[in-house]
């Protein structure tokens, strides 16, 4: 079974009580009403962590919550007018924006994201996370897959614990920039879905990422 790691650092954010320390802005936040609506935000995290990639058993919630689902022509408007304001938000951060179909696919190079073999995300790729959280909030209609690879260079079980926790502390992130749990997957694939060969430098570069993949709330 595939380990849901949700980083040390938001997890003493969410359950440290009325007194907490933001893990990515490191200032102290004192509130009763903060307190309470943490743990309840904690709670919210951890279920959106553990649903499988591409499953998301939020989505009648979602629904229920008042947050309607696109359908017909109204899909590919809706995805067209996100996938702009993400390639405007991105443009040059090092994260490509790829429209497949319906699905907009955001590729974060691990380079860019984590320092090497670590899982926290790097402070200098905080704003950018900030502008795709911006827009994820926006356009609520969709539900996202975060999604972690890496090369094929040394255990295979430390390769699937590594991108299992690069796609958590990114998803950690946007849920810390109030993206709703909810719309949420995480799951780490290891090197079992490479894009470029692992027999070069180069390669292997492209193989360590994140990908953010975002699909329409369909009806049905």
């Amino acid at each position: 079974m595939m380990k849901k790691v949700l980083p040390v650092a938001l997890i003493a954010v969410y359950v440290s009580g009325c007194t907490t320390v933001d893990p990515y802005t490191g200032q102290e936040k004192v509130s009763n009403t903060a307190g309470g609506a943490a743990l309840g935000a904690a709670a919210g995290a951890i279920g959106g962590a553990l649903i499988g990639g591409g499953h998301h058993a939020g989505r009648n919630a979602l629904i229920g919550a008042g947050i309607g689902a696109l359908a017909g022509g109204a899909i590919g408007n809706y995805m067209d007018r996100q996938e702009s304001e993400l390639r405007a938000q991105l443009q040059g951060t090092g994260i490509s924006v790829t429209r497949v179909g319906d699905r907009i696919i955001l590729n974060m190079p691990s380079n860019v994201t984590f320092d090497t073999d670590q899982y926290a995300v790097m402070p200098q790729f905080y704003a950018t996370l900030n502008s795709v959280a911006i827009v994820l909030n926006k356009f609520n209609k969709t539900l996202i897959d975060v999604n972690g690879h890496t090369d094929s260079t040394g255990s295979l079980q430390h390769n699937q614990e590594l991108s299992q926790n690069r796609a958590q502390a990114v998803a950690s992130y946007l849920f810390s920039q109030g993206v709703d749990s909810r719309r949420v997957s995480s799951m780490g694939f290891g090197p079992s879905q490479p894009v470029a060969t692992n027999a070069t430098a180069e390669g292997r570069a492209q193989n360590r990422r994140v990908e953010v993949q975002i699909s329409p709330l369909k009806e049905g």
